[in-house]
């Protein structure tokens, strides 16, 4: 398995079909965990039929975390190779102000931590590689 970034402009919207959002509240990092796994992950999913990339971005956001007030911020297109395949992601960060009640979709829980790379996760050979992208964006950012 192999996780390239580009610019965001380099690979057409048509052709990314998830986001992933790695989020911050209060200086914590949020993870989520599906309920029907009982590891960690990132927000994020799949883009439904036409959607916006940005609208993606939000509605998963919201849906997997509660997030009611929060700034978003497009990151870079990610591609994950495995074999002969190929799918690409929109990676996102985001700035959340105020988490609102988890609506009762598909996540069970969310956790608030210091440090993603200490939890069990649903795709360790993926998510590392967001987080430490995330992580060098806001780096960038305060440099």
């Amino acid at each position: 398995m192999k996780v390239d970034f580009y610019e965001i402009a380099e690979i057409a919207d048509e052709q990314i079909i998830f986001v992933v959002i790695v989020s911050r509240y209060n200086d914590k990092w949020i993870l989520v965990r599906h309920q029907a796994r009982s590891t960690w992950e990132l927000p994020g999913g799949h883009r439904e039929e036409l959607e916006d990339l940005q609208k993606a971005a939000e509605r998963e956001l919201y849906e997997e975390t509660g997030a009611k007030y929060f700034d978003l911020i497009p990151v870079s297109v990610y591609s994950v190779r495995f074999e002969e395949k190929c799918s690409y992601g929109k990676l996102f960060y985001a700035d959340v102000k105020e988490l609102g009640q988890l609506p009762a979709l598909e996540i069970a829980e969310t956790k608030l931590v210091d440090d993603l790379f200490q939890e069990n996760l649903t795709y360790p050979f993926i998510q590392p590689f967001l987080f430490e992208k995330i992580r060098e964006y806001l780096r960038q950012k305060t440099s």
